[in-house]
């Protein structure tokens, strides 16, 4: 019997996905558990897996294209068999029945005109994935005036694209004036490209490039970046780890850095509360818990786990944490509660070999912890010079909830912490 593969759910207010890559064709086996495609949403890109082992029969939905949560993506069964054909919206099926037994009692004739009153009367107020968001924003679309064809009248990006469409094709028709000025002011900067520019290859963008395009002029345009870099010395951190690097191991779990540098700031976030905060326009919201993001980058972009309850836990339970999320993050295994719910994030971008950078904020958090290249270097220390591990680390701030002092007075409590840790 052919099974379906259908969109998988990805996370809380995650209702839809896009089909990054199929791993396997038309006629290709996949074993049970297999990586059979994968699925890019605003957050991350994750692979699905095929519950049962079987053939590839048929592939129904394609490479780059958005649907709902509970889509049938494909049929799996075994060779020769003939997958069922009602396999691509099992959720419409079901009211076929009530529908054609009173053809004649829904009026059709006033249908067109009610609608539309009814559209414009009522204000939209269905759940709507951040893709549908994103472009409801960049083209200054009213939700209300767009009829959604999803499950329960949710809208979708083919119905949000479509009615943008319909709207650029038919620019008199538009009574409201505002609405064509911003048009042709939103394709310039997504297509800079004018007619003397020398030809080249546009690269489609995928929706996490987009989402973090979109992410960090936000970011730039919503707080004012302030840095200030100090310059740590590891050397405590790294007699530490020494010795203990074996007994860490034992226990399941690779002692680095990183592990000492989340530990040193979920104390300083304790010390300093005002750096666990986001802006509101009603005031500072300071929050209780410490969820610390790790920006990692990866071959599609950027990303930033999250380690939940950081303050809850020891230096073990850190490396052990980091450990996974980085590992999953390499395997695209994320999911999209892995990256959500941060308050404060650290870019360890001196892997790269980076010296110092000045990252930008996530939003809505106050501040982002930059942490450079460690590397030996010469260091004057009492009149005498010495040899010392150091790196420069950076942190840029939210302007408008931390004044200079309050930043520096944050970092130089790390800084304590990691030259004398025990």
């Amino acid at each position: 019997m052919a099974i379906k593969v259908v969109m998988p759910e990805m996370g809380e207010g995650v209702v839809e996905g896009t089909i990054s890559r199929w791993l396997k064709q038309v006629g290709e086996t996949v074993e049970q558990y297999e990586p059979l495609l994968e699925i890019e949403t605003d957050k991350v890109t994750t692979e699905a897996t095929a519950e049962e082992a079987g053939t590839v029969l048929e592939i129904l939905v394609p490479e780059g294209e958005t649907v709902e949560v509970g889509t049938v993506l494909a049929t799996i069964g075994q060779p020769g068999e003939t997958p069922q054909k009602n396999g691509k919206a099992p959720a419409q099926t079901a009211p076929a029945p009530t529908d054609t037994t009173k053809p004649e009692a829904t009026p059709e004739p006033e249908a067109p005109a009610a609608t539309a009153v009814r559209q414009q009367a009522q204000r939209y107020t269905g759940r709507i994935s951040p893709v549908v968001g994103r472009i409801a924003a960049e083209h200054d679309v009213d939700l209300n005036q767009v009829n959604g064809t999803g499950r329960d009248g949710r809208i979708t990006k083919k119905d949000i694209l479509a009615y943008i469409d319909q709207r650029e094709d038919q620019p008199t028709a538009t009574p409201a004036p505002p609405k064509p000025a911003p048009e042709p002011v939103t394709p310039s900067p997504r297509h800079p490209v004018t007619p003397s520019s020398v030809p080249g290859e546009i690269v489609p963008l995928t929706s996490m490039r987009r989402a973090i395009a979109e992410h960090m002029v936000r970011s730039v345009h919503t707080s004012p970046h302030v840095t200030t870099v100090f310059e740590f010395d590891f050397t405590a951190v790294a007699q530490h780890r020494a010795a203990h690097k074996d007994q860490f191991a034992r226990d399941g779990a690779n002692l680095t850095f990183t592990a000492y540098i989340v530990a040193a700031t979920v104390e300083a976030l304790k010390q300093h509360p005002m750096t666990n905060s986001t802006w509101t326009d009603e005031g500072i919201e300071l929050k209780r818990q410490i969820n610390i993001g790790m920006a990692a980058a990866i071959d599609d972009g950027l990303i930033v786990p999250v380690i939940k309850g950081a303050d809850g836990m020891n230096l073990l339970g850190l490396a052990r944490t980091i450990n996974d999320l980085t590992e999953r993050s390499r395997k695209k295994q994320l999911q999209p509660g892995d990256v959500q719910g941060g308050t404060f994030s650290i870019t360890n971008h001196g892997t790269s070999g980076s010296l110092f950078a000045t990252p930008i904020i996530n939003q809505p958090q106050c501040g982002i912890l930059g942490v450079g290249k460690i590397e030996k270097r010469v260091k004057v220390i009492n009149d005498a010079i010495a040899i010392r591990p150091l790196a420069y680390v950076s942190f840029t701030f939210d302007h408008r909830i931390l004044d200079g002092k309050t930043a520096d007075d944050f970092v130089s409590t790390i800084k304590q912490v990691i030259e004398n840790w025990q």
